[in-house]
């Protein structure tokens, strides 16, 4: 099946109470860990680089080739977007576009609200000549990713409000209380001002930071309208167990593919586990019906 924008899957899933799970490649082994989970589940899924990756990947070409071809040796029959996850400019995102990419975020949300609309604005609107979905952020997910540290900054609901209906976004990340990286104990979400932001902007929120949430604030979230969850530090950590203990086992292994053949599994195992705690297993039968 051909890469698709997340559009369509984010409105059925918030009609229908899932949620699509978006999960960070960090290699293209990543990506066949991804696609062959979401294969196996009947799932739609969307497939992430975050742009203080990209070039690490070897560049926005490079990623969207490999993942279409991916797409296409697999075999992969389920929806798939290929979304560029917390695009730091408009030029990145731009870029992302042109090479391939299904959707992109426009991260405005240091900015200045006038600011954050300008930039997702100009993004929305070069995207719609390509059919390229479009996700912004208001207020500020705390944490650590991928190098970059910060502190919960809570969505304004009038600003939500605000930016939704002055650039036509496809899908709204409202910062409420979530954090990337490892919680220290147990996560606290803004439940009200969810229900309420989700009411008054009627578009799919997204939930950055959704490793390590309990499964009952996860679907509480959904039943609250977030259609797209993201998943990156549990594979992550999955991955790292996995490989360290087999080389724990096996010191004077050096073949990469025995060394790493174990992360992938792990990586399909949780990719699956999240796809169910989600809701969204056999999903994409009824997505492409």
């Amino acid at each position: 099946m051909a890469i698709v924008s997340m559009h369509d899957m984010l409105r059925k899933a918030k009609e229908e109470k899932y949620a699509v799970g978006q999960y960070n490649m960090n290699s293209f082994q990543w990506v066949q860990a991804i696609l062959q989970a979401a294969q196996d589940e009947q799932a739609p899924v969307i497939v992430a680089a975050s742009d203080r990756l990209v070039d690490y990947l070897g560049g926005f070409k490079i990623i969207a080739a490999g993942v279409s071809a991916l797409v296409e040796e697999l075999e992969i029959t389920v929806p798939v977007a290929l979304h560029l996850d917390h695009g730091n400019s408009v030029a990145r995102c731009k870029q992302a576009i042109d090479a391939g990419f299904s959707s992109v975020m426009i991260d405005g949300s240091h900015s200045p609200l006038a600011e954050n609309i300008r930039m997702t604005k100009e993004v929305v609107e070069y995207a719609r000549n390509f059919g390229v979905s479009v996700e912004a952020e208001v207020g500020t997910v705390g944490g650590n990713e991928d190098g970059l540290i910060g502190g919960i900054s809570y969505a304004d609901p009038d600003e939500c409000l605000q930016l939704v209906n002055e650039t036509g976004i496809d899908a709204l990340a409202a910062a409420l209380g979530s954090v990337h990286g490892p919680y220290k104990g147990e996560p606290v979400l803004g439940f009200k001002e969810m229900e309420h932001i989700s009411r008054i902007t009627n578009v799919p929120l997204v939930l950055h930071g959704g490793s390590g949430i309990p499964l009952h604030q996860i679907q509480k979230s959904i039943e609250l309208g977030h259609a797209k969850i993201n998943v990156n530090t549990e594979c992550l950590q999955a991955w790292a167990q996995a490989v360290r203990q087999n080389l724990i086992q096996d010191a004077k292994v050096y073949d990469a593919r025995t060394i790493l053949a174990p992360g992938q599994a792990a990586i399909i195992a949780t990719v699956k586990n999240k796809i169910q705690d989600f809701r969204t297993s056999r999903k994409a039968i009824k997505l492409e019906a």
